[in-house]
């Protein structure tokens, strides 16, 4: 929703550019979608994440609305099969970033109320007051008491609890403390490409271990090793830090001299949120290599543990051969060429998803 809210667009109208609309969504055979709304870190010095949380919410339900002879807001697994059964998408919010940094549970169930159903613990790739994020500094050893607080009222709501961007031991911790699966909704595998942003084998089967579900990113950064070797001179990422304690780098000050409106305009520059690079070809991933890292998954925690976390108009570096949603069906094909089942490739293309949101959410 960054671009609906920066850019005054319309999700039902075809976009020139980016990776998401509905018209393209039919076309690649959605029936149902992570709809994700976005916190960004921009918004995180001022102290904005509250206003802007609610205010995309508000857009994105506003937008659902609008384009309900397509698409309808879904509170649980029931919602999805029936709206699919009216030939409609189904779509599931989502959160990623800071919903409030300091983690109020009654802004929690707030947003509960508006609809708001999964959310990512972490402020995206921000350390906040309760739980680590993967690439920044590590306050509390993974979650603290108040995670734990924030984990146990996300299972009484019935939200689903999404650890993506989280430090390892937060992904561990945060699988031991929940009642329900929680999901890794978006990723690699720390084994094939070592990014901090990649799971370990231990946290995806921490996450199998309880039910969940590992959605593997659409990305090369996250699945292509050659791509890796290629980008880490320009782009080095630190190893996981070491851990530094009292409080997260967030709070150490608060930018007071910028409004929310100065933090827009800024961030509208880079909207969408594509890649804009370009790759040479021998780094540039195609999808049997993308099909080769489910297969990884697969192989690792089993078929009912593995979903597609595309992360469209999150930046990723798409494979060849798959320009936008509307090119879904170049990921079935690849897992044809695996010789995978129509049964084990309908739980991976999102079964596996439906049956997480069925169990928390009813």
């Amino acid at each position: 929703m960054t671009r609906e809210l920066l850019m005054k667009t319309d999700i039902g109208q075809r976009y020139p550019d980016g990776n998401v609309d509905l018209p393209r969504a039919k076309e690649g055979g959605v029936d149902a979608m992570f709809f994700s709304v976005y916190t960004p870190e921009n918004y995180y010095p001022g102290r904005f994440e509250i206003k802007n949380t609610f205010r995309v919410v508000e857009l994105a339900l506003d937008q659902i609305k609008k384009n309900n002879n397509a698409i309808e807001l879904a509170l649980n697994a029931s919602d999805i099969e029936r709206i699919n059964k009216s030939g409609k998408i189904a779509a599931f919010l989502d959160l990623e970033g800071g919903y409030d940094l300091y983690g109020d549970l009654n802004l929690l169930r707030a947003l509960y109320r508006l609809g708001l159903r999964s959310m990512q613990l972490t402020a995206h790739n921000t350390t906040n007051a309760f739980i680590d994020a993967c690439n920044d500094v590590y306050t509390w050893g993974g979650i603290n008491d108040h995670g734990k607080a924030v984990i146990k009222e996300m299972n009484d709501l019935g939200m689903v609890i999404n650890v993506a961007h989280a430090s390892n031991d937060a992904i561990i911790q945060s699988a031991a403390a929940s009642r329900h699966p929680v999901i890794y909704s978006h990723g690699g595998f720390y084994k094939i490409v070592d990014h901090p942003r990649c799971i370990t084998d231990e946290a995806a089967k921490a996450i199998a271990g309880n039910g969940g579900v590992i959605g593997v990113h659409f990305g090369s950064l996250f699945n292509n090793p050659k791509y890796w070797e290629w980008q880490k001179p320009n782009n080095p990422v630190r190893s996981q830090p070491v851990p530094q304690p009292k409080t997260p780098r967030i709070f150490s000050s608060q930018v007071t001299v910028q409004t929310i409106e100065d933090v827009d305009k800024e961030l509208a520059q880079t909207v969408p949120l594509n890649f804009r690079g370009t790759i040479p070809d021998e780094y540039w991933m195609h999808v049997d290599q993308l099909a080769k890292v489910i297969d990884y998954g697969v192989k690792l925690v089993g078929e009912d543990h593995i979903a597609l976390g595309s992360d469209f108009d999150g930046g990723p570096e798409l494979p060849h051969e798959i320009k936008d949603i509307s090119d879904y069906p170049q990921i079935t094909i690849a897992m044809q060429k695996l010789g995978y089942n129509d049964q084990r490739i309908k739980k991976i293309l999102g079964l596996n998803w439906l049956r997480v949101i069925r169990q928390v959410t009813e």
